[in-house]
């Protein structure tokens, strides 16, 4: 046998940290050069060099999996990588989340000349755009132009003359629906043409795009994907006055757009095409791929898709030499949900009045200082941002659905992934109702407040989903939009600690053990409650001996919902698990007093 094949020894692949290979190391120096090197002790040349040696192989073991596990959906654990797989497979990052919700409007009008209802003249109409405020500090922006000269607006008397009795002012109440943020603008200076130019917006707060526009007044359009050629514009009606329809939607084919991704911190980026100005763009002929033409044996497409209307291989328009200015809505950063009749100030008011050149001016004024407002119910739709797992499950459920609505778990992956302006839900469930013969789904959803405790979905977000669903819902199917049932519960149970623990210390880690499991993440609907990763995770906790019992506990009462629960009854064989009804969720509200531990 050859000196070499003396001096072959079997390496070991698995041994990749450092630990393993420096140990691998000794032992190579030893085998293979025992006279030339013999002191390996801690202090000396050779352990430091074999240690920088090891250090340096367990980096590059590290980055080796590290880029392996980012490179798959199923093993990615940072989030912007996620989003980026996500974005593969269909899924759209909401980015920033926003609250909205109703306000009612209050204001004194004067008495008509007859003093039989306030004077329709001095009606006014509070404009889109109108800013107010709450006592979280966040601002508010009005949706919709509300206008108090509507029929179905509620009056009462406000105030009347002390000596005769007749009424002087009436107070009219109107509503009308808000969002909250504030608007903001940013110009960007566009250099030499880059095909497929992206731009990252410098707020990090960003929850909509509003306008955007050239320096040579150009106007981009935010589209899905840039391969889409179609939108739809909202165009004023001008038979509203018989058709009732204030407005209508009409198509346009625009190729100067843009997409929007969302990253994590906040960022917004924009997202260009890649075609020039001067080039000209190939419009498809609908009847060329849709219909066979007389004359024309073969049809060059079977299928047709009508937001693809251009033959453009460059997607559109992408901006150059120019200046870009866009105008969007942003929330600040302790955006929060808010709570019933807190939010209350003007900040600007928007007003538009019939003929005001007519009318006094000292009555106008007197109008627009008597607005008051309130929020009759919490404005809600901004949820905790989705863990990892949470984006992770969303994207798989994004893949399947395709952009259409079939089946329940579609209904379910549409709904998380309305866009963030119109509002958020915390979680959703999709049935399908037993009792009836159509295909109806009975949709629940739930909300959180500003404390992150579940409250009832308001009507404003149950609208916006409701608008939402209907341009992927199949024609037959019908959608109810419901609340579940909130089950609040407690928890009991009882522990041997070590010899030695000190019994605060152990209750206190308990607790925190099992709160962080029940309001990190909430449960979804209908979910049953696992008793047995309670056990688990009590006999985890390193001061715990032994688990005697863990009891499930309704708490009803002032600040927990009325709904109580069979627990008994309701209790799986095993006793492993509540079983909650597919109506209902269950949480764990308040986890500080709900959370009782005892030692045994």
């Amino acid at each position: 046998m050859s000196d070499e094949q003396d001096k072959l020894i079997p390496i070991d692949y698995t041994h990749r940290e450092f630990t393993s290979i420096k140990k691998d190391l000794v032992n190579l120096a030893e085998y293979l050069y025992p006279n030339v090197i013999q002191d390996f002790s801690e202090g000396s040349v050779a352990s430091m060099l074999l240690d920088a040696v090891a250090y340096v192989g367990d980096q590059l073991s590290f980055y080796l999996d590290y880029n392996v596990n980012e490179s798959f959906l199923d093993t990615a654990y940072e989030y912007n990588n996620i989003v980026r797989h996500g974005k593969i497979l269909g899924y759209r990052n909401k980015g920033r989340t926003t609250t909205s919700g109703e306000l009612s409007f209050f204001v004194l009008v004067p008495a008509s000349s007859t003093g039989l209802g306030p004077d329709r003249n001095y009606l006014p109409l509070l404009k889109q755009g109108s800013l107010f405020g709450g006592t979280n500090g966040t601002s508010y922006i009005l949706t919709e132009d509300v206008s108090f000269a509507n029929p179905s607006n509620t009056v009462v008397v406000g105030q009347v003359n002390e000596r005769t009795g007749a009424p002087t002012s009436y107070a009219v109440r109107a509503r009308g629906a808000a969002v909250a943020g504030y608007f903001g603008s940013q110009s960007i200076r566009i250099g030499n043409y880059t095909p497929y130019r992206s731009i990252v917006l410098g707020d990090t707060n960003i929850t909509e795009i509003l306008t955007l526009h050239d320096s040579s007044g150009n106007e981009y359009f935010e589209v899905e994907y840039l391969s889409q050629d179609m939108i739809f514009r909202e165009v004023s009606n001008k038979d509203y006055k018989e058709s009732n329809v204030p407005s209508i939607l009409k198509p346009y084919l625009v190729s100067r757009k843009f997409a929007v991704s969302r990253l994590s911190g906040g960022r917004t980026v924009l997202e260009f095409a890649a075609g020039k100005a001067d080039e000209p763009v190939v419009i498809a002929t609908p009847q060329e791929v849709a219909v066979e033409v007389f004359g024309k044996d073969y049809v060059s497409d079977t299928t047709f898709d009508p937001t693809r209307l251009s033959k453009s291989t460059t997607y559109g328009i992408s901006p150059y030499n120019t200046v870009l200015t866009v105008t969007y809505r942003s929330v600040s950063a302790n955006n929060r949900n808010a709570g019933a009749n807190t939010i209350t100030m003007v900040t600007n008011a928007n007003w538009e009045f019939t003929n005001e050149t007519q009318l006094s001016a000292a009555k106008i004024l007197d109008v627009k200082k008597s607005l008051e407002l309130t929020n009759p119910l919490p404005f809600t739709g901004r949820v905790t941002s989705p863990t990892s797992t949470d984006l992770k499950q969303r994207v798989y459920d994004t893949f399947p659905t395709q952009n259409r609505a079939v089946t329940q778990s579609d209904y379910e992956s549409l709904c998380y992934r309305m866009p963030g302006k119109f509002g958020n839900i915390k979680r959703v469930s999709a049935q399908r109702d037993p009792n009836s013969l159509r295909r109806n789904i009975n949709l629940y959803v739930i909300s959180e407040d500003e404390f992150g405790k579940l409250i009832v979905t308001n009507n404003v977000i149950k609208n916006n989903l409701k608008t939402w669903l209907e341009q992927y819902r199949m024609m037959n199917d019908t959608i109810d939009i419901l609340d579940p049932y909130v089950i609040n519960f407690g928890i009991e149970y009882g522990i041997r600690v070590k010899s030695g623990a000190d019994k605060y210390t152990a209750i206190r880690v308990c607790n925190e053990v099992l709160g962080t499991l029940y309001t990190k993440t909430a449960n979804f609907i209908g979910e049953p409650l696992y008793i047995s990763d309670m056990y688990a995770r009590l006999k985890e906790v390193p001061l715990v001996l032994d688990v005697t019992h863990v009891k499930i506990i309704n708490r009803s009462g002032v600040g927990y919902a009325s709904t109580l629960i069979d627990i008994n009854n309701n209790l799986s064989p095993d006793g492993s698990q509540l079983v909650t009804p597919k109506n209902a969720i269950l949480e764990l509200k308040y986890p500080s007093k709900d959370i009782i531990g005892k030692i045994i």
